[in-house]
């Protein structure tokens, strides 16, 4: 499964910042501007992100559905973006949202609610 094969608007000097996987896509990590509270991860590829630069509205690439989807866009949950960052080897994203509802498809505020037990060595 792939996203389809680029036909964008996406400006040109920011695609050429991309580093797509095989797949074209790029991870999209979303953080809570204000609180700095991680919500969630998913995929964009350079129409999700134009998508997005473009409305303000969080708009990604399901692998899955093999479709656009717009966060909030069924369950009203959406996320308004303020910011849009690519780390420094230009494969993944960091969106700064500000967040209505739970991020998380299971009613979560955050889809990284699970704590998995860390064992430390002793000394």
């Amino acid at each position: 499964m792939s996203a389809p094969a680029p036909d964008t608007q996406l400006d040109p000097a920011v695609a050429a910042l991309l580093r797509r996987d095989p797949a074209g896509l790029v991870a999209a990590v979303v953080q809570q501007h204000d609180t700095g509270e991680v919500l969630m991860v998913a995929w964009m590829d350079d129409e999700a992100l134009h998508r997005t630069l473009t409305t303000g509205r969080a708009t990604y690439w399901s692998r899955s559905r093999e479709e656009y989807w717009v966060k909030g866009e069924t369950s009203g949950h959406r996320q308004w973006v303020r910011d849009v960052r690519l780390d420094c080897d230009g494969d993944a994203l960091l969106l700064l949202v500000d967040q209505e509802g739970p991020a998380c498809h299971t009613g979560e505020r955050s889809c990284f609610h699970r704590d998995l037990e860390v064992q430390r060595a002793a000394g």
